[in-house]
């Protein structure tokens, strides 16, 4: 997201209103009596900064510089952009909460009410919540909408001190977590991996998950690579020439649709053909349904409307 967005118009807008305001009190200390400076006619007084220790901020327009663009030169800033009645952020803002009171100050999570704060909003091109944006040195280095898993969401924080960690000279030393023994077998299969040898890295990730069935990572690579080595021997043209009563070919399409990054119009094909069989076949097209919701995070949106519209087909 480097360059992509412009935070400095927020910048300058709290700028001019701190003038603003500064002006308006002074020429208000001047015309009021001395007994009257504390009075209920007085302003009322600039928000306090956050704590150097907090873990957690609420960030408004008038503080996001403070709080978010300064502190980021020296710390990792993650903007968590939520609304009240934003389902999916109750959802999420709890989990990123925790994750930054255990991080020990190694990164801050910078909270915004987009309700509240529609500038923020309108600088980070906001087009749904919840959305999650990570600064460093004043500037958003990446992002993602939706709901992750706690799981996601430390591999994502980790990936970033990976990438830009030397940038944040008062990051905490130690902070970052230790570093995990790389299993052989699942070193062996990445390696296949890399050297083309597609067939050859699932066998290896599949004798892993064989063998340890609770190893998420080697179940999970297993799973993926199983789903794109299968969609990409496919003709891509069975999207527009599937028969609607071809239940192979809507199968094939549907695979063809989530390799394309089309997750919403895959789930649809196999659905539609669920509605409209019976039996094995319509067995056949629920189990493979249910094998590409695992593919994603069961939270995700369009994971979840295409389970509803599963159970509406099936009852």
């Amino acid at each position: 997201m480097t360059g992509a967005v412009d935070l400095g118009g927020i910048k300058e807008r709290a700028e001019a209103q701190r003038a603003h305001a500064q002006r308006a009190q002074a020429t208000q200390r001047a015309q009021a009596q001395p007994d009257e400076a504390s009075g209920p006619g007085a302003p009322p007084p600039p928000p306090p900064p956050a704590p150097a220790g907090a873990s957690v901020i609420d960030v408004t327009e008038e503080t996001f510089e403070a709080e978010v663009l300064n502190r980021s030169m020296q710390q990792l800033v993650v903007v968590d952009l939520w609304a009240e009645w934003c389902g999916p952020c109750k959802q999420l803002s709890p989990v990123l909460e925790r994750l930054a009171a255990e991080s020990g100050g190694r990164w801050v999570l910078a909270k915004v009410d987009v309700d509240a704060n529609p500038r923020i909003s309108q600088a980070f091109r906001v087009q749904s919540i919840p959305m999650v944006v990570a600064i460093v040195q004043g500037q958003p280095v990446t992002a993602f909408n939706g709901v992750r898993s706690e799981a996601e969401i430390t591999a994502w924080i980790d990936e970033i001190f990976a990438q830009v960690g030397d940038a944040l000279p008062d990051a905490p030393a130690g902070a970052a977590p230790e570093t995990e023994q790389t299993d052989p077998r699942m070193l062996a299969a990445e390696e296949k991996l890399n050297d083309g040898d597609f067939d050859g890295a699932l066998a290896a990730y599949r004798a892993v998950a064989e063998a340890e069935p609770e190893n998420v990572e080697a179940v999970s690579a297993a799973r993926n690579l199983e789903f794109i080595l299968r969609a990409q021997a496919h003709d891509p043209n069975i999207v527009e020439t599937a028969s609607p009563r071809d239940i192979d070919a809507q199968l094939a399409a549907a695979d063809v649709l989530l390799l394309s990054q089309q997750p919403e119009a895959a789930f649809d094909r196999i659905i539609d053909v669920v509605r409209v069989t019976n039996g094995e076949e319509r067995t056949r097209a629920r189990t493979r349904l249910l094998e590409l919701f695992e593919l994603f995070d069961p939270a995700e949106p369009f994971v979840v409307s295409a389970r509803r519209k599963l159970a509406s087909a099936l009852y």
